[in-house]
C-alpha cells in the first residue's frame, strides 16, 4: 500500500514562493527589456526612414515655391500651407521617436535625458517641473538608464494625470555605490490608475518596481513630508540580478 506524500513544510513552501518570485521577476525585466528594444528600434526606422523622407520633401516643396510667379497668389498661399502641414507632420514625427525611445540616453547619458525631458512636460503639461542633477553624469549600464528613466516619465505622468499637481521635482543622487531618482510632486498624494489611494497597484508602477528588483533595487511610492505623492527608486551601481 502506497503511503501518501506528507505535505510540504512551511519552510519548503516558502522556498518554492520565494523561487517562483524571483522566476517571474527574471521573465518580467526579459519582456520589458525585448519592449524597450522594439521601442528603440522603432523609433530609429521613424527617424532613418519617414524624418528623411519628409526633410525631403520639404527641401523639393521650398525649390519649387521659388518658381511660382510672385504674381500667383493662390498658388504661393497652397505652397505656403503646404510648408506648413509638412512642418506639422515631422514635429508629430519627432515627438513620436521622443516617446518610443529618447535618443539622449544612449548618446549622451542619463543626465542629458533627464535634463530634457522634465522642463519638455512641464512645458506640455502646464505644470512647474525642475531637475536636481549631478554635476557629473555616472556611468550607467543601458538597463540602468532606462529603467531610471523610464521611473521619471512614470512619476511625471502620474503627478500630472492622477495628482493633478501644478508643481513636480526630479532628483538624481549618486553616491558611487548606488544611484537614486526620486520624483515628488505637490498634488493629492498616491494614486492609482483609477484615482484611489493606493501603494503600488497600478501596472506601470509594479512592472518598474519588478525591473527595480531584478537589478537588485527597490521602489518606493508614499506621500511626501509636505504633502503630494513621492515616487523613489534606488539601484546599485553595479547590476546584481536576481
Amino acid at each position: 500500500m502506497t503511503e501518501p506524500a506528507h505535505p510540504h513544510s512551511d519552510r519548503e513552501l516558502a522556498l518554492l514562493a520565494a523561487a517562483r518570485t524571483a522566476d517571474l521577476t527574471e521573465m518580467l525585466a526579459y519582456l520589458a527589456s525585448c519592449w524597450d528594444e522594439e521601442k528603440r528600434l522603432l523609433a530609429r526606422r521613424l527617424h532613418d526612414s519617414l524624418g528623411s523622407s519628409m526633410t525631403a520633401l520639404t527641401m523639393h516643396l521650398a525649390l519649387l515655391s521659388q518658381h511660382i510667379p510672385p504674381e500667383n497668389k493662390a498658388m504661393r498661399d497652397r505652397s505656403a500651407q503646404m510648408k506648413q502641414l509638412l512642418a506639422t507632420i515631422i514635429e508629430t514625427n519627432r515627438k513620436m521617436q521622443l516617446e518610443l525611445w529618447n535618443d539622449k540616453l544612449e548618446f549622451l547619458g542619463l543626465h542629458a535625458a533627464l535634463a530634457e525631458l522634465v522642463p519638455a512636460f512641464g512645458a506640455e503639461h502646464g505644470l512647474t517641473a525642475r531637475t536636481s542633477l549631478p554635476d557629473e553624469d555616472g556611468h550607467y549600464s543601458r538597463t540602468q538608464g532606462v529603467v531610471l528613466l523610464r521611473c521619471a516619465e512614470e512619476g511625471l505622468r502620474n503627478a500630472s494625470t492622477h495628482g493633478k499637481a501644478s508643481e513636480v521635482e526630479v532628483i538624481l543622487d549618486d553616491d558611487g555605490e548606488q544611484v537614486m531618482l526620486t520624483v515628488r510632486d505637490n498634488g493629492l498624494g498616491p494614486h492609482d490608475c483609477d484615482g484611489a489611494m493606493h501603494s503600488l497597484d497600478c501596472h506601470g508602477l509594479r512592472l518598474l518596481r519588478e525591473r527595480a528588483r531584478y537589478l537588485g533595487g527597490e521602489l518606493v511610492l508614499a506621500r511626501g513630508e509636505s504633502g503630494g505623492a513621492l515616487l523613489r527608486m534606488t539601484l546599485p551601481r553595479e547590476v546584481q540580478a536576481a
